[in-house]
């Protein structure tokens, strides 16, 4: 009997054990369920900016390429061995001034020879002329003479016009560049020699897309810079093509800029260019930051604050919203918001609709700042 209780009594308590343990288990298992349940994920930092109409500048943008108001290639205009070279690379020279000179001592040979001749027929000229007045020389003879003093002419004015396009000479006020050619080369008609281009001023060549070509006229401003959204430079717009082209479907636009002296820009620079349209005020606008690209729509996640349980908290509402243009750090909202809503700029990629969301705005990322841009290329 003692022995039959012994053993009753450690099964008994095994089993008591066993179901101790088992309904642990279970007891933890339901508490940790219900602790992840109730418990609440952080609020996620994020920074916030409001919707806001405001007045909208429109432009048109484009990519320009500068062009000199006056802008040659100089070329040798015959052919010869090139004697002197009377420029330095750089150097800003006057209309008329000797930049290079080929070899001319046979030309200038047969200057010589033709002033003679003409020296020679102009003293026959006038003995033939007297003689003729007196009735001594007929009127066919002072026909042949002043033809003979005529050609005589026209040989010196070919000598002389031979030695004028040996000496290469400015076209016009500029800069001349890097000389291509050497003194003693022997250059063939239509040789390069240097560039030639007056940077006083500067023509801006550019193209828009046919739907705007209505809404460019002259006399109109343009912006013009270096830097992608730095554009510091106006000019204004002097021609406009009156025809579309058929390949790529665009209009050749011309501004100028009438001072080119301090801005320094050069022929050929790539450029940034804005057409100004007028000014259209009430247009509601939010930071581009602000605006997710996704297969289904834009979107944005558009702040809300909630009071739970006597506590006030900030939180995350996706709000779809159509769009228009973009322009300088900002774009158009069409729909989807309304003016005064506060919607989050950056840390979009932390959260979700409902998400539990904190706001610092100690770092403003809708400022738009070019140079971030340049950077980032």
């Amino acid at each position: 009997m003692k022995r039959r209780l012994v053993v009753s009594a450690v099964f008994l308590l095994v089993a008591l054990i066993c179901g101790g343990l088992i309904w642990f288990n279970f007891f933890k298992e339901k508490m940790i369920a219900q602790f992840f349940a109730n418990m609440q994920p952080p609020a996620q930092v994020v920074s916030a900016a409001p919707v806001e109409r405001r007045a909208w500048n429109p432009v048109i943008p484009a990519i320009g390429t500068g062009r000199a108001w006056n802008g040659v290639d100089l070329a040798v205009q015959v052919a010869g061995v090139l004697k002197k070279i009377n420029f330095k690379p750089n150097q800003r020279y006057n209309q008329g001034d000797l930049l290079l000179q080929i070899d001319d001592t046979v030309d200038q040979a047969d200057l010589a020879n033709a002033l003679a001749s003409v020296k020679l027929y102009e003293a026959n000229y006038e003995r033939s002329k007297t003689l003729a007045n007196r009735g001594f020389a007929s009127d066919a003879t002072l026909d042949q003479v002043a033809s003979q003093l005529a050609t005589a002419r026209a040989q010196e004015a070919r000598a002389r016009a031979v030695i004028d396009l040996k000496a290469l000479k400015a076209p016009f006020p500029g800069v001349i560049g890097i000389s291509r050619v050497d003194e003693g080369q022997y250059l063939q008609a239509g040789t390069s020699v240097a560039t030639f281009q007056n940077l006083d001023s500067m023509r801006i060549d550019f193209t828009v897309p046919e739907q705007s070509a209505d809404q460019v006229k002259l006399g109109q401003e343009v912006r013009v810079g270096t830097k992608e959204g730095d554009l510091p430079y106006t000019s204004k717009i002097i021609g406009i093509d009156p025809k579309v082209d058929p390949k790529t479907r665009l209009v050749s636009v011309q501004s100028l800029i009438e001072d080119n002296r301090k801005i320094g820009i050069l022929p050929g620079q790539f450029l940034q260019v804005e057409v100004v349209l007028p000014e259209q005020p009430n247009v509601l606008t939010a930071p581009q930051t602000a605006v997710v690209t996704s297969l289904y729509g834009d979107y944005v996640f558009a702040v809300v604050e909630e009071d739970k349980n006597g506590e006030k908290r900030l939180t995350a509402r996706q709000m779809f919203v159509k769009t228009g243009r973009r322009q300088r750090g900002s774009i158009e909202i069409i729909s989807g918001v309304e003016p005064g809503q506060q919607v989050v700029v950056s840390g979009q990629n932390k959260i979700q609709s409902g998400a539990l969301i904190k706001i610092d705005n100690s770092v403003d990322v809708t400022k738009f700042n070019p140079d971030s841009l340049q950077s980032a290329k």
